[in-house]
């Protein structure tokens, strides 16, 4: 099927004229491709009668496109945009439909979100502004995700959770099976629920020096690896 003109702005879906979302998704289909790198002076070149053209390719995402920024893929640069998968063919009458579930959030829901996480990720527990401990300097900022839960009775919710950044780009699959979860805490000795708890109150379980030594360990090139065993063993060898 030959795909409409990108360069048509007088295209018409379902009868009403096409607007940016319509022509950039046509765009990227023409004259990127899938898996290609496209920077967004190309992107404001190609619209320039559009200012917002930026956010109607983000738009993209609430229906199945997959684009990814340097938050997504930290080898892309500031300026740079990978075009990964396409998603609905928003050009076909009856293609357009939002996932619920990718609607965006207001800022007011965002500080709630925040402020019922305690402000801390969800994921790896850090603070914001905190430094992660691997050596690094990077102090963690924060963002809302949504994650995918399954609840008890077998239905599937789109949940709003407080990730940091690092986090956010490594746990797009994260899943949750609600049912699964509580099972395993049925499982739990006494002891064992008594620790859990003083985590939970506490929301928070610091980190030990050895496991802080641990997380810097794993991030070493191997030779800096090897003087760190050799001091660990004591092998002077």
């Amino acid at each position: 099927m030959t795909l409409p003109s990108w360069q048509d702005r007088t295209l018409k879906v379902g009868g009403k004229l096409a607007g940016g979302r319509v022509r950039a998704a046509l765009w990227l289909e023409a004259e990127v491709g899938e898996g290609e790198i496209f920077k967004k002076n190309k992107l404001r070149e190609a619209f320039p009668e559009d200012s917002q053209i930026d956010r109607r390719v983000r738009e993209l995402r609430d229906y199945g496109w997959q684009i990814d920024t340097s938050r997504d893929d930290p080898s892309l640069k500031q300026d740079e945009q990978r075009y990964v998968k396409k998603g609905a063919e928003i050009w076909v009458p009856g293609q357009a439909k939002r996932a619920k579930h990718k609607e965006g959030i207001s800022r007011p829901e965002r500080v709630r979100v925040f402020t019922a996480d305690n402000n801390l990720c969800r994921t790896c527990g850090i603070g914001v502004g905190e430094e992660y401990g691997d050596g690094g300097l990077e102090l963690a900022k924060f963002d809302v995700a949504r994650r995918k839960v399954l609840l008890a009775d077998g239905t599937v919710d789109y949940q709003y959770v407080t990730e940091c950044n690092r986090c956010r780009v490594s746990s797009k699959s994260r899943e949750v099976d609600l049912s699964e979860l509580l099972a395993r805490v049925q499982a739990l000795a006494p002891l064992e629920r008594k620790v859990l708890t003083g985590w939970i109150e506490a929301d928070r379980r610091t980190l030990s020096a050895l496991e802080k030594l641990w997380g810097i360990y794993r991030t070493l090139p191997a030779d800096a690896r090897a003087a760190f065993i050799q001091a660990v063993t004591g092998d002077n060898e």
